[in-house]
């Protein structure tokens, strides 16, 4: 029976001389793009995905990838093809598993029964005596007998910086090809980016799965570790005399003194007001200056400055190119 061919590195935009490493970087790039949680109700970009799971489950194993090749590069993407005879024959790889879990973004990634490949797949690599879906090549499975057990997922879960200090429970809703739940996620404080929580038996399908936090940019702080960073403005005459300033940290406000001389981009630092640890303790806060002037000046204020030009002998330029 013809089947419409499949051209898995067009699919991927890669060539057929690609290595491991840039099958799984273009992978995950594509896949980010046209993920169903990022593209709902977008049917398009849903069946672009599946393509992509497939070029991927196909090339970025040794097996199926070699036996793949074999049909040769003059195959035309969407061509009428009919696989050879006796094609799907002992060792071609394992019949279909499903759908690749959760995207699984950052490794290899696993199958889950339940959502097909397309016919092609199943022509090249399907239906092989002594196989079954989700058995291992050459091995029999007994009728009834589960094929495989349940495989580990992975997703993302986007946070803000104050829920990862702070800790939170969100809801999360699984999605993988029809099937759908929602879960409770717990996120204990001092959570990190990247963090990755472990959810047994949370996967769709019935397997673990583990929920990575990416933190999303604060309009205000910036992270190093486990020290928080903000930029506060302080007025020229505010440096060179000394003040004390309202700063924004995690908890709210704190007032923080500012010595007299002070240079712009100057840090200082309050201690254990930074992010919750893991196990206990906090890091420090940072409060970086930045001196600015105003960009108009009242009467007043011009005289003021001239007066200051003429009695100050501070030379900023000394030394300078």
């Amino acid at each position: 029976m013809a089947v419409k061919f499949r051209d898995y590195y067009e699919i991927l935009g890669i060539a057929r001389t690609a290595k491991d490493d840039e099958i799984k970087k273009t992978y995950r790039k594509l896949a980010r793009k046209y993920h169903p949680d990022l593209n709902p109700n977008n049917k398009q970009s849903e069946e672009k995905f599946k393509e992509i799971q497939e070029a991927y489950e196909v090339l970025s194993d040794a097996e199926k990838r070699r036996k793949y090749d074999q049909l040769g590069a003059n195959w035309k993407n969407g061509a009428d093809f009919t696989p050879p005879p006796n094609w799907g024959g002992p060792g071609a790889g394992g019949g279909f598993q499903g759908t690749i879990n959760m995207e699984d973004l950052f490794g290899r990634a696993g199958q889950q029964r339940g959502s097909a490949f397309s016919d092609f797949f199943e022509a090249i690599f399907g239906g092989m005596p002594g196989g079954a879906p989700g058995a291992e090549p050459g091995k029999r499975t007994r009728p009834g007998a589960r094929a495989s057990r349940a495989q580990d997922s992975e997703t993302e879960m986007p946070l803000p910086l104050e829920d990862m200090h702070g800790g939170t429970t969100r809801k999360l809703t699984v999605r993988l090809g029809n099937a759908e739940k929602t879960i409770d996620i717990r996120i204990p404080p001092g959570a990190r980016d990247d963090s990755r929580i472990r959810v047994p038996g949370g996967g769709p399908d019935g397997g673990d799965l583990y929920v990575r936090l990416r933190q999303q940019p604060h309009p205000r702080f910036t992270v190093k570790g486990d020290d928080t960073e903000v930029e506060v403005s302080v007025a020229p005459w505010e440096a060179a005399l000394g003040t004390s300033i309202e700063v924004p940290t995690l908890d709210g406000k704190a007032e923080i003194r500012v010595p007299p001389g002070v240079a712009s981009g100057q840090r200082l630092r309050l201690k254990s007001q930074g992010l919750n640890v893991r196990g206990g303790g906090r890091g420090d806060h940072f409060v970086r200056l930045k001196i600015v002037v105003p960009k108009e000046l009242s009467e007043a204020e011009t005289k003021l400055f001239q007066e200051l030009s003429k009695v100050s002998n501070f030379k900023p330029r000394n030394g300078a190119n």
